[in-house]
């Protein structure tokens, strides 16, 4: 009886110290979509919110860890001790856990309040303007000031602030770029906004954070903050006219301009469509698939032959394409820089 609960007690040790292990193993601070380290003033107002909390949480738990060890050893049991004397009611007792609720509560609304105004506040009149339109299941990003359309790949200037109006033509969503800001919902019918600065050049993740279908886990984007001079460097590339292609490109250009593609993609000088992702620039974009799979000649081909088999739930329709048709028209995407 004696070796099976020390096997017990193993057993739970083993499975409790597995369990600390894994927890601790989930709690990266500086993965990809880290809300600990801010790269804008927007994330570091957020996060200040979020240290106050914190340490207003950790000092209640001391509080209440501390005066619970000491009722239980001050007040435990005792063999032949007299019954203790029963109190039925303690005025100050009572008043002290009315008011110091109170006042933790005070202690958290205040900044909460603070931040809430700041960063609701109209942007700045310098501030770069962006719509973002969320769509089942990719981003798109219009510059109107710039004349740019780009889709699931953001860029900004470092330093500069920007203003982001957010709509949405189908379901809400969610916008959520962890690192530059707190989430802000796109709902249809309704334009929200969203300001931030952002501090040093660098990549970030998003994802939308409002279940939106079957493919809401896969609707990520990636933000790219830029030095002033490189952002004007994509601003120019991102309006240039299309390079003449060549070679499988100039075959998978024909194919595109007689395929059902252009009802639903622009690129210009070739399509005017406007159901799916502008596609001028495509090449641009290092991911493809709102950020599920490299953009190589062999994704966009697997792609173009069965959207749904690399993410479910696209709106993309099968184009019946051959694997060589698929390879061209891919190797035309790809090159579209």
């Amino acid at each position: 009886m004696l070796c099976r609960c020390a096997l017990t007690r193993r057993l739970v040790a083993s499975v409790g110290a597995l369990a600390v292990a894994l927890g601790l193993g989930g709690c990266a601070r500086d993965g990809p979509m880290t809300t600990l380290i801010p790269r804008s003033d927007f994330a570091r107002s957020i996060l200040h919110v979020y240290g106050i909390i914190t340490w207003v949480a950790v000092a209640i738990a001391l509080i209440v860890a501390v005066v619970l060890a000491w009722v239980l050893v001050r007040f435990r049991a005792r063999v032949d001790a007299p019954l203790p004397p029963q109190t039925r009611g303690h005025t100050a007792l009572e008043i002290g856990w009315t008011i110091a609720p109170a006042l933790v509560l005070l202690a958290i609304a205040v900044p909460t309040i603070q931040v809430i105004f700041r960063t609701q506040a109209a942007p700045l009149r310098t501030a770069l303007q962006i719509t973002v339109v969320a769509h089942q299941w990719w981003w798109e990003f219009r510059y109107p000031a710039l004349e740019v359309v780009t889709a699931n790949e953001l860029h900004v200037p470092a330093g500069q602030p920007v203003a982001l109006t957010l709509d949405g033509p189908d379901v809400i969503h969610s916008f959520w770029v962890p690192q530059l800001g707190g989430k802000r919902d796109v709902v249809p019918g309704r334009l929200n906004r969203l300001a931030f600065t952002a501090d040093a050049p660098g990549e970030y993740r998003g994802q939308c954070a409002e279940f939106c279908g079957l493919s809401h886990a896969n609707m990520g984007m990636r933000v790219v903050v830029d030095e002033p001079a490189a952002f004007e460097r994509w601003v120019g590339a991102q309006r240039a006219a299309p390079a003449e292609p060549t070679g499988l490109a100039a075959e998978g250009k024909a194919i595109y301009a007689r395929s059902a593609c252009v009802g639903c993609h622009t690129i210009r000088g070739v399509s005017t469509g406007a159901l799916g992702p502008d596609l001028t620039t495509f090449g641009s974009r290092r991911t493809l698939a709102a950020g599920m799979f490299p953009s190589t000649v062999e994704t966009v081909a697997a792609w173009l032959r069965n959207p749904t088999a690399l993410k479910p739930g696209s709106k993309m329709p099968a184009l019946g394409l051959t694997d060589d048709q698929a390879r061209a028209v891919a190797a035309y995407l790809v090159s579209l820089k």
